[in-house]
């Protein structure tokens, strides 16, 4: 087993030694990685260390321990299990699916040209209590959507906190933000503005839970100028102060309106949706 810095360790993995070195330099000022040779052996470092993230690959995790991945998911919600794929052949496609069944909703193909990519981002912003906790309904409710779609929603839900704005959140893709919103109205999607909007909106539920928070501490740890500019929001979109959204809405029934309104009702467009192929849009054929 190949260790670094055990006791500082973020990232956990259950995958080939040949993909390990690799990673370790795309964890490099990032993260420690812990490679484990066993599921079993992550899951112990996940109860015993401050794991933010655990990588399986299907060529490398056994079929006897494929409960142990489902352990994993269902015991530890807000650390994402992630699949990655670096190489393809009957094996590998069988034990993926069967990851899938097993409860493991988030592949990364390392094999495509932006594989490495989407790994980086997602080593690049670790995944908050609360950001667990919303992947934990969200990610479920979306079905199988595409990968670049899977990464859009992956990092809205990460970067909502700290990104107010669709510009902002499309110069980490790279794409224009005409374009991308376009992609979104021409697959009959509400917008991204309405899903940053609402995210938000869900994490600010979240934090009014902490007792001791004020409603301009909540405001300035979502980045808004001042607990007016909250307050203004708020009743753009709920029609509500801050005060009453404090007293009305709980995180729990937050999410679960997120997930009725916005995820739940376009399940089959997710599918098929990929907001960053600047070829296909929402026909989904290559990303």
């Amino acid at each position: 087993m190949n260790v670094k810095t055990v006791a500082a360790c973020t990232v956990a993995t259950v995958v080939e030694p040949a993909v390990r070195p690799r990673l370790d330099v795309v964890a490099q000022g990032r993260f420690r990685t812990y490679h484990a040779e066993s599921v079993l052996e992550a899951v112990r470092a996940v109860r015993d260390r401050p794991v933010q993230a655990v990588f399986v690959s299907p060529s490398y995790v056994r079929r006897d321990e494929l409960p142990r991945v489902a352990s994993l998911v269902d015991n530890f919600p807000g650390i994402p299990t992630v699949a990655l794929v670096s190489r393809h052949n009957p094996r590998a496609s069988e034990r993926l699916l069967e990851l899938g069944n097993y409860g493991v909703r988030r592949i990364v193909d390392l094999s495509e040209r932006d594989g490495w990519y989407y790994l980086r981002d997602l080593i690049s912003h670790p995944t908050s209590p609360i950001a667990g906790r919303i992947f934990s309904k969200v990610m479920p409710a979306m079905g199988e959507p595409t990968q670049d779609c899977r990464v859009v929603f992956e990092a809205l839900v990460r970067l909502a906190p700290e990104v107010t704005t669709v510009l902002e959140l499309t110069k980490r893709f790279g794409v224009a933000p005409s374009t991308f919103m376009s992609r979104f109205f021409r697959a009959g999607l509400p917008s991204p503005k309405r899903y940053l909007a609402a995210t938000r909106i869900v994490y600010a539920a979240a934090v009014f839970e902490v007792p001791g928070l004020s409603i301009a501490d909540v405001a300035y740890r979502l980045q808004y100028s001042s607990p007016q500019s909250f307050g203004r929001h708020l009743r753009a979109v709920l029609g509500t102060t801050a005060g009453e959204f404090r007293i009305r809405y709980s995180f729990e029934s937050s999410l679960d309106e997120f997930v009725r309104r916005l995820i739940a009702p376009f399940r089959s467009i997710l599918r098929t949706f990929h907001p960053l192929d600047p070829g296909v849009g929402c026909l989904g054929q290559n990303w």
